[in-house]
């Protein structure tokens, strides 16, 4: 799920709790996160600098993720944010001002950013207790068809059953009851129009429409992989839907998804987002979303193309949107074993860090540094001091033998 496919669930969730999210509610690509509100002093642990309202979590769990990922610490203070903003029930929202303050009525939890949370925590280490908490929330508000919707008891859907299996597995967790039936549900046969895609949820009629976003969350969660994850293994067959019905097992589901990104991005190297009467543009984070989908299933090979368009076309995008669309883009080279730092000419990596409170070993460096310069201030100044110190004794021993000759 891309930042801004999160975003607008977000924007979906604080208007009418419980309702459907339909696909066409994503922001167009390219677009920053919104604003609603000028927020005050944004927290010091926190990543990114737009208001964190309706992304705070979410943007700060996949930065922590990616730069795991690549094997940079997080700063301190950047994970203690987050852990911070855990309710008492384990669960997270979107953003609390207020973390010292009780989870009340008033504070909307939700699915996706508990379980990106869950897979934050995992990563940076010494926080099991917290993810447990988390873990036994999202199995407490599981729906009875095996899926999540976005906020507890709301229908389910493919993207936020998606991202929670991811959390389960970076847990070492099982649902109590199983998702991949539901994930199977919703895998457009191959012989009609989408065919091997998921959708995001049926319509009011139960009918399915393709969805490249909820495709790629479904590929992963099928596979039982999270958000970090590397090039499965190479498969024999060729990237083609299989099988004349709907998927019946997770193993088709994976396959027969990723064979419908393959197809979506094998002539322009990318996905599309179409917005009610808007011209279709780019969709910088629901590519780097399918790169990281075809790696995880182990087709490489044909995500090379999208990866490569991603790393001529995305900076400027990832500039722009912040910490969480870095992220996105540190993830698809780690699942493509490509380099991350030297992404089109572009240190996914600094970028990031930049975003937010600098990690430990840059932080030790820079405080080493300051130390060092510091000190030497120090023994110059002594230094100057002890020289002063003995032209002075020079001088008064000098007075002394004045005054006995």
């Amino acid at each position: 799920m891309t930042v801004l496919r999160r975003t607008a669930g977000a924007l979906a969730a604080t208007a009418v709790i419980g309702a459907a999210m339909p696909a066409t509610t994503a922001l167009a690509a390219g677009t920053t996160s919104p604003s609603p509100s000028a927020s005050s002093v944004l927290p010091s642990g926190l990543y990114g600098g737009s208001d964190p309202k309706f992304d705070g979590v979410w943007r700060q769990s996949l930065a922590l993720l990616a730069q795991r990922a690549v094997g940079v610490t997080p700063a301190a203070k950047a994970v203690d944010w987050l852990a911070g903003q855990q309710c008492a029930n384990g669960a997270f929202a979107a953003f609390r001002a207020e973390p010292a303050a009780a989870c009340d009525a008033k504070v909307t939890v939700d699915t996706n950013s508990t379980a990106a949370a869950v897979q934050a925590l995992k990563a940076v280490g010494g926080r099991d207790a917290a993810a447990t908490k988390a873990v036994s929330w999202l199995k407490s508000v599981q729906n009875k068809d095996g899926g999540w919707g976005y906020t507890p008891g709301s229908p389910s859907d493919t993207n936020s059953t998606g991202v929670v299996v991811g959390a389960l597995a970076a847990a070492g967790a099982s649902a109590d009851r199983s998702p991949y039936d539901l994930l199977a549900k919703w895998s457009l046969p191959c012989g009609q129009d989408g065919g091997g895609a998921l959708a995001y949820q049926p319509d009011k009629q139960g009918k399915l429409a393709a969805n490249a976003d909820a495709t790629a969350a479904g590929v992963l969660g099928a596979l039982g992989k999270g958000f970090v994850t590397t090039a499965g293994k190479a498969r024999a067959e060729g990237p083609a839907c299989a099988g004349s019905g709907t998927a019946r097992t997770r193993e088709e589901v994976a396959r027969n998804g990723a064979a419908y990104l393959a197809d979506a991005m094998s002539k322009s190297g990318h996905l599309v987002s179409a917005l009610a009467g808007a011209e279709p543009q780019p969709d910088y984070g629901n590519t780097a979303d399918a790169v990281v989908a075809l790696a995880a299933q182990g087709w490489t090979g044909q995500a090379k193309k999208p990866y490569a368009w991603l790393e001529a076309h995305a900076a400027p995008w990832a500039e722009q949107s912040g910490p969480a669309a870095y992220a996105e883009l540190i993830l698809a080279a780690h699942a493509m074993g490509a380099d991350p730092r030297d992404f089109g000419g572009t240190n996914l990596v600094t970028a990031l860090n930049a975003t937010g409170p600098a990690p430990r070993a840059a932080a030790a460096v820079a405080k080493h540094a300051e130390e060092k310069k510091s000190g030497n201030s120090v023994w110059w100044i002594v230094g100057t001091g002890l020289v002063a110190g003995i032209g002075i004794g020079f001088l008064f021993s000098g007075r002394r033998k004045q005054q006995q000759l």
